[in-house]
């Protein structure tokens, strides 16, 4: 018995060690049971969140009673609000908790905002084990985002950065935020909608200088109809002092309100206008072109250097997002959560000198036909005014035009007829009524006939038959070598359109003869007149320089040195054009010197049809004056020379 005893001791000890470990591993087997079965509920809750469709989660409240899948997804539709269209990244983070009948876990959100912006967070997440061994998520709005309580909602709100200035020579703005008024009706208070309209287009018409474009104010009757009584229909936003001259006849018409405010505009609504060009808020085209860029109420720049630099005046796009609460008033409490600030914008600076430029929009004041005055700084190229008119034109017609030069384009065949020694200041050069080449009959302005007079009086006269009788001397390239050495049909680039010229070459004689003052093939732009001058007043051509930051890429290298004998000899005549010449009502403007060329250009067959023109330089400043169908230099382009001149040296 005793060996028996002995031997029956170990089996029963190795049978509660077995036991034992039999119940270790039960149990370990049992907590990873439900740990596998929670992550599986929790990964079911953040798929059912972005699919909308949780039917494979139960949930309770905090409180520990049933609520519906549906009304859980209902509640996280209305939660997040903004973001709806675009749900977020899901997963589970870090591991899960597994406490008796109750887990906890983490999950990370991760959202794609407007813009691309990324926005993520982690939020903790519970469960409870019911008696049927499924794991129930506790159901609360914090879930979405901490804080966030039953009937709250995200916004998400689109920040853009204030908008970058074009800054002047000295970089100083340009555009700046100044005064404007919003001219609206009230369509309740309005007593008689026609009459109302009558009034303030008359109002609008009296505004000086005029408002360009006009004001249409035809369809404000039914717009007031449509409209809510009690609404603000607008009807044109002025600058203050557009405004000051009307007040009186419009701010007691019955139904007439008024906003004011700031936008950011020039110092004057024609200053450099189609140079510059403008700020309005996105157009139905700009949001239909450009649908992930611009959004209903932003400021995206048209035209000119506002259009073609809009991105980096702009700048970048932020987004902020909020949780919104409403009270039991009514009101919206709002907090914001999180916020993307936009990137600045960068400015442009460009070489535009503020005075010069209120000169040449002065000059063109009055002016009811379409033309442009383009003023350089003779010493280093640098674009000091772009004025084009009339009004606060549209088109920059001082940089694009394409039109013939007239006689001003005697200074360039001059030039190549110097360069070619086939003339001097005083080589006598006979100047008839007529001159017929190849059966075309070319004669001068009102027929007029000089005899056989010395070269400088041809030039300051403008006498048209004399150089079509020395255009032979230039030969068939001649003409155009000399354009190219005052830098005309150049390579630019100044970071915005410009035509740098086309010079007539080769052809037949009377081709050669018609170029020889303008005429023929040759196309030129007021601003590559500008510089052709500039180059002349300087002794070598350079390139329009319009930008100084961002530098433009490519632009054109400085030309060779003008001979020195040829250029003297024509700056000689051009000043004598003022002296003595075509051009004698500017010998008396203040300032100093002025040297010039008068022209007066064909556009089509008919000989009446004619632009006007007047190209100079008075001092470090070289310009062009262009009148499109102006008549004869003397009656528009010089006397608009002369309103530049005195407005300069005021």
């Amino acid at each position: 018995m005793p060996l028996a005893s002995r031997t029956a001791l170990p089996r029963a000890r190795r049978s509660v060690a077995v036991l034992a470990a039999l119940i270790l591993v039960t149990t370990g087997l049992a907590a990873c049971s439900a740990e596998g079965d929670v992550e599986r509920d929790i990964d079911a809750f953040l798929n059912g969140w972005t699919t909308g469709s949780l039917h494979d989660v139960g949930f309770l409240n905090p409180a520990g009673q049933r609520i519906a899948a549906d009304t859980v997804a209902t509640e996280i539709a209305g939660l997040v609000g903004d973001l709806g269209d675009t749900p977020p990244k899901l997963s589970r983070s870090g591991d899960v908790r597994v406490q008796g009948n109750g887990a906890d876990a983490a999950f990370s959100v991760q959202w794609t905002l407007p813009g691309d912006v990324a926005w993520s967070y982690t939020r903790p997440i519970r469960l409870q084990r019911g008696a049927d061994d499924r794991w129930q998520v506790i159901w609360e709005p914090a879930l979405v985002h901490e804080g966030m309580t039953s009937g709250d909602r995200l916004a998400v709100t689109r920040l853009t950065a204030a908008r970058a200035a074009v800054l002047d020579g000295v970089g100083e703005p340009i555009v700046a935020p100044r005064p404007v008024v919003t001219v609206g009706v009230e369509p309740q208070a309005a007593e008689n909608p026609r009459q109302l309209a009558r009034d303030l287009d008359a109002a609008f018409k009296a505004v000086r200088p005029r408002l360009t474009p006009a004001v249409d104010v035809s369809d404000l009757p039914a717009r007031l109809a449509e409209a809510k009584p009690d609404a603000f229909v607008e009807v044109v936003t002025l600058r203050r002092e557009a405004y000051d001259q009307i007040k009186p006849r419009i701010y007691d018409l019955p139904g007439t309100r008024f906003r004011e405010g700031e936008l950011n505009l020039a110092p004057t609504r024609e200053f450099a206008r189609a140079l510059l060009g403008s700020v309005d808020q996105a157009t139905a085209e700009d949001l239909a072109a450009k649908p992930e860029v611009y959004a209903a109420g932003d400021l995206v720049g048209h035209g000119g250097l506002q259009g073609r630099y809009d991105e980096r005046l702009r700048g970048g796009t932020g987004v902020g997002v909020s949780i919104n609460r409403p009270g039991p008033d009514g009101t919206v409490t709002t907090t914001e959560i999180f916020r993307q600030e936009p990137a600045a914008g960068a400015p442009v600076r460009t070489t535009l000198d503020v005075a010069t430029q209120n000169a040449a929009d002065a000059a063109l004041h009055g002016e009811k036909r379409r033309a442009s005055v383009v003023a350089i700084r003779i010493s280093d190229g640098a674009v000091l005014a772009t004025a084009n008119g009339p009004g606060a034109a549209g088109q920059n017609l001082a940089f694009t035009a394409q039109v013939p030069p007239g006689s001003t384009f005697k200074m360039v065949s001059t030039l190549g007829l110097l360069d070619a020694g086939a003339v001097k200041l005083d080589t006598p050069v006979a100047c008839p009524k007529t001159f017929t080449v190849e059966g075309r009959s070319f004669k001068n302005a009102n027929n007029f006939a000089l005899g056989r007079v010395p070269f400088r009086t041809d030039f300051a006269e403008s006498c048209n038959t004399a150089f079509a009788a020395l255009a032979p001397k230039l030969g068939p390239d001649g003409l155009a070598a000399a354009g190219r050495s005052l830098g005309l049909e150049g390579q630019w680039d100044l970071g915005l359109e410009a035509f740098s010229g086309k010079v007539s070459t080769g052809g037949p004689a009377v081709e050669q003869a018609a170029a020889s003052f303008g005429q023929g093939t040759t196309l030129v732009s007021p601003l590559a007149m500008a510089s052709a001058t500039a180059a002349v007043a300087r002794g070598h051509a350079v390139q329009p320089k319009l930008l100084l930051d961002p530098v433009p890429g490519s632009p054109a290298a400085e030309g060779a040195p003008l001979n020195a004998e040829s250029v003297a000899a024509l700056r000689t005549m051009m000043r004598e054009v003022v002296t003595k010449g075509t051009a004698t009502s500017l010998a008396r403007v203040p300032g100093g010197p002025v040297h010039g060329k008068t022209g007066t250009a064909e556009y089509d067959d008919n000989p009446a049809h004619t632009h006007a023109w007047f190209v100079g330089w008075q001092g470090d400043v070289a310009f062009a004056v262009f009148v499109e169908q102006g008549g004869g230099s003397g009656d528009s382009a010089v006397p608009i020379a002369g309103r530049f001149l005195r407005g300069l040296n005021r």
